[in-house]
């Protein structure tokens, strides 16, 4: 179904920021709009044209490349299995920005089980879920629609909740309860592997296995759960706009039904939903240490008919922290031939910028560029 001329005028017509505040008041997320049975997409979800004409996923058959799958089992142990492993997330870094993590170590129950904390939370009584709803980011557990929702060109179709969760644990109180268990295991186990993966990444940019971590880059971790229900006009909105990631590193887990999708030589190539699979990507902050060794790439998720689809992503950032230590490019990795690209930044800085511009399709590294 596509807006009617009707529509559309009624579109140009309308308040968007009373349609907004009027939608976050309900403080029911894009999960109410479903659960009170919407038939159209309401004008604040509604893409321009450009954003969303060429929105058909790429068929495994049609495309001519293949999402690159690392295998780390064996990788801890046998030097020649390393130097494999090592030389697959190279090239993945520098080529993709995204590989697919298999044989990553968190065990398969631990995954189920966030992912099924996940849609406990998303789905209990509405009322008690209100209570957790807020735009205050300085709360230990935010739940609301778009962090960017004042600020983006236009809402996408999801429902997220945030917490940060390393250094410092929060509270156990201040945290639901139908998923207080494994928002602490499940970051732990990631946080085990982060570490492992940023030793792998700094060996494939030359340097001592520690380099990143004495930087800093694992320290902080923040989970964010979001949930994407079905959509009754998919082919409208977006379940998340075009962005690259503002972190170090994400490491996301995705269920079953799919929708992410990554530009790849100026292609939007389906990221396959593999069983116990994990999706690890560069972000910006990697990008800009790396002089643009490796590359954070612009992605985005598809608005689907089926769902509702869930996914975690676990960032490895301290944003959240008042940290003044600046971050700019390696001095390692930098020659006559390789001048910084950068301007040096914090962490927080960035994000901050980050998060005023909204997930506007536009990179947050341009302003920092020399």
């Amino acid at each position: 179904m596509v807006a009617s001329s009707s529509s559309k005028t009624d579109a140009a017509n309308y308040d968007r920021a009373s349609e907004l505040k009027a939608f976050d008041d309900t403080r029911a997320g894009v999960k109410g709009l479903v659960d009170a049975g919407v038939a159209a997409v309401p004008p604040i979800f509604i893409q321009p044209p450009d954003d969303h004409h060429d929105k058909t996923p790429s068929k495994p058959t049609e495309s001519p490349f293949i999402f690159p799958v690392v295998d780390l089992h064996g990788g801890d142990g046998d030097p020649v299995k390393r130097r494999e492993v090592v030389e697959q997330i190279r090239e993945a870094s520098e080529t993709w920005g995204f590989f697919q993590l298999i044989n990553h170590g968190v065990p398969e129950a631990v995954l189920e089980e966030m992912m099924n904390g996940v849609h406990r939370f998303y789905e209990q009584d509405t009322e008690v879920k209100k209570q957790w709803y807020t735009r205050d980011l300085t709360k230990p557990f935010v739940y609301n629609t778009n962090f960017d929702l004042y600020s983006a060109p236009t809402a996408n179709w999801r429902d997220t909740f945030y917490c940060p969760m390393a250094p410092q644990c929060p509270d156990p109180k201040d945290l639901p309860d139908i998923c207080r268990e494994i928002l602490k295991e499940y970051p732990e186990q990631v946080m085990k592997l982060g570490r492992y993966l940023f030793k792998l990444l700094s060996e494939a940019l030359g340097l001592k296995p520690d380099k990143l971590i004495d930087m800093g880059c694992a320290e902080g971790l923040s989970v964010l759960c979001h949930y994407y229900p079905a959509c009754p006009q998919p082919e409208l909105t977006l379940g998340t706009s075009k962005h690259a990631d503002n972190d170090f590193l994400t490491v996301l887990l995705q269920d079953h039904i799919g929708g992410l999708q990554v530009l790849h030589q100026n292609q939007w190539i389906d990221v396959p939903p593999t069983p116990g699979a994990l999706v690890v990507n560069i972000g910006d902050l990697l990008q800009l240490i790396s002089n643009d060794k490796f590359i954070s790439v612009e992605h985005r998720v598809l608005a689907n008919k089926v769902g509702p689809r869930v996914s975690v992503a676990c960032f490895f950032s301290t944003d959240f922290l008042p940290y003044t230590k600046l971050y700019g490019p390696i001095k390692e990795l930098l020659s006559e031939d390789n001048p910084p690209k950068y301007k040096e930044t914090t962490v927080r800085d960035y994000v901050l910028n980050f998060c005023a511009k909204g997930l506007d399709g536009t990179s947050a590294l341009s302003h920092l560029r020399l």
